[in-house]
């Protein structure tokens, strides 16, 4: 059997050659049919145990090493963000307005790689691998994994451990970064409806101009964060979308804002909801309008790393050759990956991507955003090396 090492550098090829693939043809949330069909036949092709469909378009493989061992899953998500790709590459997105901007081709194609191997070392596992290939992270409502949950891919065989990897624009390449406890927020979407009374542009004086009244309600919001929750509490608002009117000389009826909040703290969040509501309110009624204010129901949990696991993940990270692992801060960002760490122990943890010799600089979730290929090998060996530590 070869070393690791050399089993990377065999399968770096294929995984570039995958991930190129993907990208080139991006499916959003729900949509990742063309991937999914990818994913099964690369599996199937490696003698692995494949099940389709599983929450809606999931799929889901299975390495059985016919020993006693832990049952170790790695996830991957697939799908892409309705953005158009502003990046000059051989392998450009070729679905308008669709693009692998947070770098989810990648996840895909490095566990393909890290299944390959795996596979040709079934023999010599402890325990059963299972691959989790997972649609539907970017929606932010009730998301991939939760469907994937109820198809029973935490079951039959129970998992023991659950571990997600994900390519970081904001790490330098060459370094893992993780922490233990709280690592990734809590995400409640916000929807703002603003009512007021429409009539000419020409005689605002009498309607109640909600495009106004939307501007003032966006800044007021900002005020929550700055002004309302303890400074010292992790916690940011963003309102993302702004919906209204027909027509340039038309002042509408009505104008919708929606938006974001990301929180670790429950007090925080309840607080924080009570206020948001309190002065979009207060805000429209001082300009002669109304508004009514809804939160998504089914929202992200908090990604908790389980402490005792990470430390584990942190001493085999740091027998990748040729990278480093640091302990980095807590991210406002958000992950359906936590629905799987309440099933079992997991740890999430990123892989850097930002080289500024190759241009790698912009933020994931960026038209321009773009990745340092050399660093996905490195991503392949971490996933080897984590199920081969925790099977046994």
């Amino acid at each position: 059997m070869r070393n690791l090492e050399d089993e990377v550098r065999l399968v770096e090829p294929k995984v570039l050659e995958i991930r190129r693939k993907i990208h080139s043809n991006p499916e959003l949330s729900y949509k990742e049919t063309e991937t999914s069909k990818l994913v099964a036949r690369e599996l199937r092709a490696l003698g692995i145990e494949v099940k389709t469909g599983v929450g809606g378009t999931g799929v889901v493989g299975l390495i059985k090493s016919g020993k006693r061992g832990k049952v170790v899953a790695l996830r991957a998500d697939m799908d892409a963000l309705p953005i158009q790709e502003n990046v000059n590459l051989e392998f450009v997105s070729k679905n308008a307005g669709v693009m692998h901007a947070c770098g989810h081709d990648t996840h895909v194609a490095m566990l393909i790689g890290a299944a390959t191997i795996l596979a040709k070392q079934r023999d010599e596992l402890e325990g059963d691998v299972k691959l989790i290939f997972q649609p539907a992270e970017e929606q932010l409502g009730r998301g991939g994994a939760k469907p994937m949950i109820e198809d029973g891919v935490m079951e039959n065989p129970k998992v023991d451990y659950v571990f997600g990897l994900h390519i970081m624009s904001g790490l330098p390449s060459g370094y893992f970064g993780l922490r233990p406890g709280p690592f990734m927020a809590k995400s409640d979407s916000f929807k703002i409806r603003i009512i007021g009374k429409g009539g000419h542009a020409a005689t605002p004086h009498v309607t109640v101009d909600p495009v106004y009244i939307a501007a003032h309600v966006t800044i007021a919001l900002q005020g929550v964060s700055s002004r309302m929750v303890d400074p010292v509490r992790p916690f940011v608002i963003s309102v993302c979308k702004i919906h209204g009117g027909t027509k340039d000389n038309i002042i509408p009826e009505e104008v919708f804002l929606e938006g974001t909040m990301r929180t670790f703290e429950k007090g925080t969040r309840a607080k924080a909801i009570s206020d948001i509501k309190r002065v979009a309110s207060s805000v429209c009624a001082a300009y002669g309008g109304s508004c009514t204010v809804e939160f998504m129901k089914d929202t992200y949990p908090v990604v908790y790393n389980d402490e005792k696991a990470t430390q584990r993940v942190i001493k085999t990270l740091k027998k990748v050759r040729g990278m480093k692992t640091a302990i980095i801060d807590q991210k406002l960002g958000v992950e359906d990956f936590s629905r799987f760490q309440e099933k079992a122990p997991g740890v999430f943890y990123f892989l850097g991507t930002e080289n500024r010799s190759k241009g790698c600089v912009h933020p994931n979730h960026s038209s321009k955003f773009k990745v340092d290929e050399d660093v996905l090998k490195y991503g392949v060996a971490s996933l080897v090396m984590v199920a081969q530590e925790f099977g046994s």
